[in-house]
């Protein structure tokens, strides 16, 4: 397991996991946990999380939860389709946890609902994530 969180994390390299500061803490068939810091840049004018990072950090452990079913030299995943709800704040300066679990496995889609929560673990956000899985 420690090898797919460090290639994952690895793959994030040069692209917005890196510069949303996204670090999977575990990854496994079904499930994928992972953490983001709340810095400024991230945040909307009242210091707060910004909504569209709740969700870039979402489909992006939904899409890692995704690969892990596939041959990612013969696949591609893309998200499809998402929603949030958004039902707290977090605060500039901490973390927030992303829980990913799958609720369906396809051959063409996966459908995920991930989970966002404060340092406190109070809901922060609840997303629904549907992926398009397609040969290369």
């Amino acid at each position: 397991m420690e090898d797919i969180v460090k290639k994952m994390n690895a793959l994030n390299e040069g692209t917005m996991m890196e510069t949303l500061g996204i670090e999977y803490l575990e990854v496994k068939e079904g499930f994928v946990y992972a953490r983001m810091f709340v810095k400024k840049e991230l945040s909307q004018p009242y210091g707060m999380l910004h909504g569209g990072a709740s969700m870039a950090l979402a489909e992006s452990i939904g899409g890692v939860g995704s690969a892990v079913y596939v041959d990612m030299e013969t696949y591609v995943i893309r998200g499809m389709q998402m929603s949030a709800n958004h039902v707290k704040a977090a605060k500039v300066g901490s973390y927030v946890y992303a829980t990913a679990t799958i609720l369906h496995k396809g051959r063409q889609t996966h459908v995920w609902n991930i989970d966002v929560k404060n340092e406190d673990g109070d809901l922060v956000s609840t997303c629904r994530l549907t992926n398009f899985v397609f040969k290369i």
